[in-house]
């Protein structure tokens, strides 16, 4: 008789969650972290963190997939059971967005900075829902917003603790929906607007063509905000027009410790090491793009030029 196939545990399934992920394979990361659940909720070593995380990485595929309504739902059973976790704050905090519900992604957002302000993605969101909010709802914007919870001191401290024995582990779970925390420090909000004001100055500029008037203005911008991911992948556009190429590849290097999977950085680092005749590097950028973006046909294209120029 064949021998019966050993169901795999909770954290092998898990596992080949996260790797489906990693290679964009989002549909059966989704199918393999519903089974680690169903297996661990089956289990007598049931914590409700393990689970909590669990929620929280099939939420991560859902968002890639732009299934945001199933995201939510998964976000919301996370931070039930592992109250404050960010990853789980961030993840709903962008489908709140992609869904337009822009107050509701403010509070995410700014829970978010409560646990760890130097969280850059976090930053981000708070400084583009502050924009939406105040064209939708005029200068009394926050007194429309839902009550945003407050992340007491002893709970910052134990997800500190827990954050830093991740970080001790040998084999710590692969970074998710592409954020990073980076150490820039969070603007005040007198800063990060005149940032905003100075970088659409830019990007008026970058219109008319005027690429290095357009590069005063970002990088103007950077000084009062170095946490805005698209003033450094607008610069990085300018420099690749003027044709400071290696200028431009630390610009997209910054927008990366940001979000690692960021199209335009990659795209953009990808064409300065083109034109850098660094075809390895121009290659290595355009394949963690297509596994983001498997169709995106301007990096099949370039791929291919590369591959010409070998």
């Amino acid at each position: 008789m064949p021998q019966k196939q050993r169901t795999k545990s909770w954290t092998e399934l898990k596992q080949a969650g996260n790797e489906c992920f990693k290679t964009g394979q989002y549909g059966e990361a989704t199918n393999l972290y519903s089974q680690a659940i169903k297996e661990l909720e089956k289990s007598n070593k049931k914590n409700p963190e393990d689970l909590g995380i669990l929620y929280s990485n099939r939420a991560a595929s859902y968002l890639k997939e732009g299934n945001c309504g199933e995201c939510v739902k998964d976000c919301n059973t996370s931070l039930d059971l592992f109250p404050f976790n960010v990853k789980s704050l961030l993840r709903r905090a962008a489908a709140y967005e992609a869904l337009e519900r822009y107050r509701l992604a403010y509070v995410d957002y700014k829970t978010a900075l409560q646990v760890d302000c130097s969280i850059a993605a976090a930053s981000d969101g708070t400084n583009r829902m502050t924009k939406a909010l105040t064209e939708a709802d005029g200068p009394s914007w926050r007194e429309k917003l839902p009550p945003i919870p407050t992340v007491s001191l002893s709970d910052r401290e134990k997800l500190s603790q827990k954050s830093t024995a991740n970080a001790a582990q040998p084999n710590p779970t692969p970074k998710q929906n592409g954020t990073r925390q980076t150490n820039k420090p969070v603007p005040s909000d007198k800063d990060a607007k005149k940032a905003q004001t100075l970088k659409e100055e830019g990007n008026v500029l970058v219109k008319k063509g005027e690429h290095k008037k357009a590069i005063e203005k970002y990088s103007q911008s950077i000084k009062l905000n170095p946490t805005e991911l698209t003033t450094y992948t607008n610069r990085a556009l300018c420099y690749l027009s003027v044709k400071q190429y290696r200028d431009a590849v630390r610009d997209c290097d910054e927008a990366l410790l940001i979000d690692s999977s960021n199209i335009k950085a990659l795209y953009r680092r990808a064409q300065a090491h083109l034109e850098l005749k660094d075809i390895k590097g121009c290659e290595d950028d355009l394949s963690v793009l297509l596994r983001v973006e498997p169709k995106n046909v301007a990096a099949l294209k370039m791929l291919q030029d590369a591959r010409n120029q070998k």
